[in-house]
């Protein structure tokens, strides 16, 4: 009761001065134009684009790090907090000098050295480092060639999953007793799916090479520094604490199931791989849904660097435009915790998964 009525009376006091002030409240900015560049955009977007158009730039903006981030903060952490536990002491030193240097230092500097120190010191484009005369690296971004998919490349993805299912319904016909076939062709068909794809894509792919005119790079797909600072930022100082969770997670596991595993004469990777890190499992993925949630909220940090996530397009550059604070703050918070609640949803249902098959 109280809590309710601390909030009517915020609400009252808000809608009080905002009307003294004559400040224009509502939703109807949504349909304005926004009049303001976005230098990352992964849908069509023009400064005559409306308000809502620039909200879904920085929404996909911010989700395209958070996915990205995800994926190579997994990747690091799990095979830092591995590396841990290794029998070789340079290798688990590292580990440790890794984790206990990058948790340590706050991320917003972390990202600063990346952008201003790492990439901003970068060779102009005419001075650019490339790879094979295809991907060049300079002080405005990356640059790798883009693809063109013509003619019948729809084909490639059809054909592939055509022979993984063949190769499914052949797998299910040899564990109900048909002998007719057996594994290796099964293997055949995904071969053939992967073989048959491949010819098409190269007979239907053609690849935009970036080349250097004039004083940059026309062609191609171009990274833009922010991003790159971003996704490297969020992502190592992530897999700092994801290795600590996988390190506690496999050191969970009790060590008789180490020792029943090497009796079998399983290898130490094979016992990792399907002895302990199944069940170390069920002790991981519920702080790591803690640490994929936190990489997703800070990724508004990236506002600091000019990246165009979601807080620097619409809770920026648009409110202070249109001086909407309170809508453009509640849609910007109430996407966030949408964004966050989907994230805890996925995993909690990820980790039923693994409780049920200990069942």
């Amino acid at each position: 009761m109280i809590v309710a009525s601390v909030v009517v009376l915020l609400v009252a006091t808000a809608q009080e001065n905002i009307a003294k002030q004559r400040i224009a409240t509502g939703f109807g900015f949504f349909d304005d134009e926004a009049n303001f560049a976005i230098i990352q955009t992964l849908i069509p977007y023009s400064e005559t684009s409306s308000y809502a158009r620039a909200l879904l730039v920085g929404l996909l903006n911010t989700l395209l790090v958070a996915a990205l981030g995800i994926a190579l903060a997994s990747v690091i952490g799990f095979t830092v907090g591995i590396a841990r536990l290794s029998p070789n002491w340079l290798v688990a030193r590292l580990a440790a000098i890794y984790v206990e240097t990058l948790r340590n230092v706050p991320l917003l500097l972390q990202l600063f050295f990346w952008y201003f120190a790492v990439l901003r010191a970068l060779p102009r484009p005419a001075a650019s480092l490339s790879i094979g005369d295809a991907v060049f690296l300079n002080n405005r971004g990356l640059f790798v060639p883009a693809l063109s998919f013509d003619g019948m490349a729809w084909l490639a993805p059809i054909v592939l999953v055509m022979m993984v299912l063949a190769s499914r319904v052949v797998s299910t016909r040899t564990r109900a007793g048909t002998r007719w076939l057996d594994r290796w062709p099964r293997a055949g068909l995904i071969a053939f799916g992967v073989v048959s794809a491949a010819g098409i894509l190269a007979f239907t792919v053609r690849a935009e090479v970036p080349a250097l005119t004039g004083f940059s790079f026309q062609g191609g797909v171009r990274v833009i520094p922010e991003l790159m600072a971003l996704v490297i930022g969020l992502s190592t100082y992530t897999a700092a604490f994801i290795a600590e969770i996988v390190r506690a997670g496999i050191q969970g596991v009790a060590k008789g199931q180490h020792e029943a595993a090497q009796s079998l004469g399983l290898s130490r990777w094979q016992t990792l791989r399907l002895v302990v890190m199944p069940q170390a499992l069920r002790i991981i993925v519920p702080p790591l849904t803690s640490q994929y949630l936190n990489l997703t909220k800070n990724s508004s940090l990236g506002t600091a660097i000019a990246y165009p996530d979601l807080v620097h397009v619409f809770a920026g550059t648009a409110l202070n435009q249109t001086g909407q604070a309170v809508e453009i703050l509640t849609v910007t918070m109430v996407i966030y915790l949408t964004l966050s609640l989907l994230t805890a949803a996925a995993m909690n249902w990820y980790n039923s998964r693994l409780r049920l098959q200990e069942r």
